[in-house]
């Protein structure tokens, strides 16, 4: 046997495909979803209701995913240069180009006709506009343009609530709007931690990121500013009457977490909290979400 490298494995197509989608940032996606659609029925769903839910989460898994393949099309380049990404398909040249556009615009348009046709249009069109705010406005304007893309491109991040709300709404309400703000101000400081401690990926990829062009303690400074606006914002809900106590108490000690690991990351930064700080920015938005749908469900069966 020689010394040379072995080959990286070759991938089915059908996997190569799966990969495009981000599952595991889709399924986040389609969870706050699923939570607006939840909190936006006053009662436990009904049969047609849940059929709805249904639906409607598929439809927008199908756009997200689209959005997502569109995503790793367009930086493909950029993924080959980094670490984290560069095991995806299409950074690897394994996947042509145009099989990754159409999959992208077959996932797109079949989702939004389900949409349409099964839920309703105002969900099938601010669906659409996410995906055009995330594919389009944040990865080929934003995203190599300005330090503040993750500010900016975090509203087409946040409207998953709203999409949910409005598929069993028809409408959008200050609710709806209240969780879009939650995940708004919870996407700086998720995003910040993950690029101070990924700071030379991001380096090689070029993409004017916070820390590079503002540096590491003003990266961690800004992020430490978000998670106290972001805890204020996860009082909203009991403030406007849509939440308890037992939401309260929750949301009070992710929250609190959140801000003593912005606030260590400032003074004492590592990148080892940095690390640990983006683990918990996932725990604090489905630990919230989900104490959002807890206190609910207590609520309706009169237990609050």
């Amino acid at each position: 046997m020689n010394g040379a490298a072995l080959p990286l494995p070759q991938r089915s197509r059908w996997s190569q495909f799966w990969v495009l989608t981000k599952p595991r940032v889709v399924q986040l996606i389609v969870f706050c979803a699923l939570i607006g659609m939840l909190l936006a029925i006053p009662a436990v769903p009904d049969g047609a209701q849940m059929l709805r839910i249904v639906l409607a989460g598929l439809g927008i898994w199908m756009v997200a995913s689209a959005a997502a393949a569109f995503n790793c099309l367009v930086e493909k380049t950029i993924d080959a240069r980094m670490k984290r990404t560069a095991w995806r398909p299409t950074a690897r040249g394994e996947l042509p180009d145009w099989q990754a556009l159409v999959f992208s615009a077959l996932l797109c348009t079949a989702g939004s006709a389900l949409l349409w046709v099964t839920v309703n249009t105002l969900t099938m069109w601010l669906t659409l506009a996410t995906f055009v705010g995330y594919a389009v406005i944040y990865t080929v304007v934003l995203k190599p343009m300005t330090p503040q893309n993750i500010v900016i491109g975090g509203a087409s991040g946040a409207m998953p609530p709203v999409l949910g709300w409005a598929a069993m709404r028809g409408e959008v309400g200050a609710e709806a709007l209240v969780l879009f703000l939650i995940i708004f101000l919870w996407t700086p400081p998720h995003f910040w931690a993950l690029s101070l401690y990924r700071i030379e990926d991001y380096r090689q990829s070029g993409l004017p990121m916070m820390p590079i062009v503002h540096g590491p303690r003003h990266t961690a400074m800004q992020a430490f500013f978000y998670t106290l606006v972001l805890f204020a914002a996860c009082m909203l809900p009991v403030a406007l009457g849509m939440s308890g106590l037992f939401y309260a108490a929750v949301a009070a000690v992710l929250c609190a977490v959140f801000c003593v690991y912005g606030w260590y990351l400032w003074r004492d930064y590592s990148d080892a909290l940095a690390r640990r700080m983006f683990r918990w920015s996932l725990w604090h938005l489905s630990g919230v979400f989900a104490a959002l749908l807890i206190d609910h469900y207590l609520r309706i069966g009169g237990l609050l």
